[in-house]
Formats: structure tokens, sequence, C-alpha cells
């Protein structure tokens, strides 16, 4: 892990005198992998470069949500012009309706949205609205898929839990907590059985339709078909969760790409442009019941924030552009391969999942097809990878359970220098276990 020298020293040591942690979310705190958080200073297309003044190739892209890349020109301009004009009103305004539209037209299952500034406030969102529309309280979750930090999805939920080694979050009142059902992801028999258990009790199942929150999990073929043929017939309603996947794998959602149309979905990241924005949406007979319509309230100050909602027109029109998504997944796709082949030759126990500009790479020797799959990874030796790369500036999550993002600002030199820096860590971990 590098030494952090005098300016990233002197922030850490305020920080941690007022920031919790140092930091203002857990993942950041890079407690999985050993030494201190890093500062970053600036960053622009797909580098970022730390309060020291180092340059990495950064494959976090501030979480998945700089598809484009960091300061995307024509972002950053639309920003500075809103900004000139008002940065908040507290009122309605065209912009977020243009943004909607442009959403709906987008993704057919959702015929009317509301914009929220957060994943957390969508998810949240949803499941309420899911349970006042079919006055059922029980919502059924996948683990190892996080939904945000809501109470009602804080069991083993993925990602930024499985980090820290938390299962479950103290603060969450038990009766809620058996209000939601757990189930291993890309297995329907749990999930029609816990149908059976609870005839008429099930308000949602809430899914993210490629998991990327205990590391990349695709979904298996039929998966996805079968919940929705579940929640259909009991009654209940299918949420997406596309927060990492909307706008991530083609131009609109997974729900596009592998032709399942679900009930509610929840967006995010990318939807805002890099700025904070969410939203929740789907048929118009739910979104029917959110208040001022129907009884269901909620509500935020800052909710279709015109800065974000221009810099979400602005990346919308660039992600709409033809072949966007095609180069994108195309330079994903031979990264990908290009790493698995680096494996097989320094053969070490890993794999890479992936599913377009998505993946994860493994430190396991079985296929990683669900949560418990994922759990059996060897953390020490991610970390010790992690604390490698990032010495050799390539800057990917500071967890096993996270995602590599890919985005349209990586260039092929980019990538390359990334695939030198990963094989001689492997070449070198090899000759190390030999000795």
């Amino acid at each position: 892990m590098q030494n952090k020298s005098s300016r990233t020293i002197e922030i850490l040591e305020r920080a941690f005198k007022s920031l919790v942690g140092g930091v203002n979310s857990p993942v950041r705190a890079f407690q999985s992998v050993g030494g201190a958080p890093l500062i970053a200073e600036r960053a622009s297309g797909a580098h970022l470069w730390d309060a020291d003044g180092r340059e990495y190739i950064d494959f976090i892209g501030s979480w998945g949500a700089l598809i484009l890349g960091h300061a995307n020109p024509a972002v950053v301009a639309a920003i500075q012009e809103q900004a000139a004009r008002g940065t908040s009103y507290g009122m309605t305004t065209e912009l977020e309706v243009e943004l909607a539209e442009r959403i709906k037209r987008a993704i057919p299952s959702i015929e009317k949205i509301r914009f929220v500034s957060s994943g957390t406030e969508a998810t949240m969102s949803a499941a309420r609205l899911a349970r006042g529309f079919t006055k059922r309280d029980f919502i059924l979750k996948f683990e190892g898929c996080y939904h945000g930090h809501a109470d009602s999805f804080l069991s083993e939920a993925g990602s930024g839990l499985a980090t820290l080694g938390i299962a479950s979050s103290p603060g969450v009142p038990e009766a809620l907590a058996a209000l939601t059902l757990n189930t291993p992801y890309n297995d329907l028999g749990t999930v029609e059985k816990l149908f059976a258990a609870h005839p008429d009790k099930i308000a949602a199942v809430i899914v993210e339709p490629v998991a990327a929150n205990m590391g990349v999990v695709p979904p298996e073929p039929g998966f996805l078909e079968g919940l929705r043929e579940i929640t259909r017939r009991a009654g209940a309603l299918l949420i997406f969760d596309e927060v990492i996947t909307g706008f991530r794998l083609c131009y609109g959602g997974a729900q596009s790409l592998y032709k399942i149309e679900p009930d509610l979905t929840t967006l995010g990241k990318i939807i805002g442009g890099g700025l904070p924005v969410a939203a929740y949406g789907g048929r118009v007979e739910i979104m029917n019941h959110v208040a001022p319509l129907g009884a269901v309230y909620q509500a935020g100050t800052l909710s279709g924030n015109p800065l974000a909602m221009r810099a979400g027109i602005e990346a919308l029109k660039q992600l709409e552009e033809p072949g966007f998504y095609g180069a994108l997944n195309k330079k994903a796709g031979r990264f990908v391969e290009a790493l698995r082949g680096a494996i097989r030759e320094a053969g070490l126990a890993a794999r890479v999942n992936s599913c377009g500009s998505l993946a994860t790479l493994f430190f396991s020797e079985a296929p990683v097809r669900n949560y418990a799959d994922a759990k059996k990874s060897d953390t020490r030796r991610f970390a010790a990878f992690f604390g490698a790369v990032l010495e050799r500036g390539i800057l990917v999550a500071p967890s096993q359970f996270e995602a590599l993002f890919i985005s349209a600002a990586h260039t092929e030199a980019d990538l390359e220098a990334t695939l030198s820096a990963v094989s001689r860590w492997l070449y070198e971990s090899r000759r190390g276990s030999a000795d």
C-alpha cells in the first residue's frame, strides 16, 4: 500500500476529527484493503489525481455514475450554464419534464416517474409504494443485492456491509427486519417456497437484474423471466433496482437487454450525469398512488434539482448517439477477455464475471453465481492485488464485492496499461507462490 505524503496526511488528520471515520461513505475508508483512504483532488476523462498529485487510471468512476468519464466537457458546460440561471428553485421546471420524457422513451415500462436525490430514496420509496398499492407488508430481496441503506434492505445487503464484515445493521427494529425476506440470487426454487409460505403477504420482489453489489453476477437464463411469472401469478409487484444497470448496459436498462417488463424501476447514478439524482417509476395505475395524486407520501426539497436535470439531459443525449454502447461494450469485452487470458497464463485461482462494461475480478476457484459463492473469495489476496495495482497507478474499487466500471473515456492505452500492471502482479504472485 502506498505511503501517504504530507498533503494527504494533513487532510486525513483533519477528516478524522470532523467526519465519521474520516469519510462520508464506509467503503471510502479502505478498511478491507488496508492503508489510508485516498484523497481525490481532481479528475478528467478516465484519470484521477490525488491530493499529492499522483495520477491514477480510474475504474471506480464515482461508483458507475460517470459512464462518460470525469468532467465531460458537454456536461460541465451544461452545469455551468444552469448554475448561472439558479441552482435550486423548489419549484417544477421544464428540465424535469424533459429528463422524464427521455427516460420514458428509453424504458417503456416507466409510464410515470418521480425524481429523488439518492438511490436509497428511490428504493425506499418504491418499497413503500409497493406496500401501499398491494396492501401487503413483506418485501422479498436477494442475498448480496444492495438497495441502499433504508431499514427494509439492511440484511445480507451485499457490497457495503460485506466489505466491513457486517451481516445486518443495528438500529433496524426486529419487527421491521422480519418483514424482509432474503433468498439466494439466481434461485427460483426458494422464491417459489417463500411465496407458498407467505400467501397474499408479499408486496414485491426487488432485485438487481444484473447483480453488481456482491461483485458482478449476471442472471442465469430464466431467472428474471421466472421472477416476472411468479410475481404476476401471486399479485405481487416486481421491482428492478437499476440504479447501477440503468443506461449502463444499453440505452435503457437491463430490462431492455433481457426483455423483461417490471412493475416499478429505480434509477440513479448515470441519469444525473455525475450529480446527485435518482428516480423511481412504473405503471400509471401504481404511480398514481403517490402523493399528491394518492396517499403514499414521499417528498424532497431538492428533488428534480435543475443542475442535476441539466447534467442528466446532456449525458443521455450523448448515450443516445448511434454506436455508443456497441463501442463501449466491445472495448470492455476485449479488456475482460485479455484479463481472463492473463489469469489463465498465471494459473491463479481467480475468475472474471462481466456484463457489458461491468466486471469483477473474483479471487475464487469456483464459479460465482450468488452471494454465498462471492463470500468464498480470497479477500486477503484481493487486498494484496488492490495495493499492488494502486502503487502502479490503477484505481479499482477497494472491495472484493464491488464492480469495476469501464467508461467511454477509457482509451486503449489506459486499458493496455492496466492489463500490464495486472499481468505483472499476477506473474509476481505466481512466482511468490512457487518460492
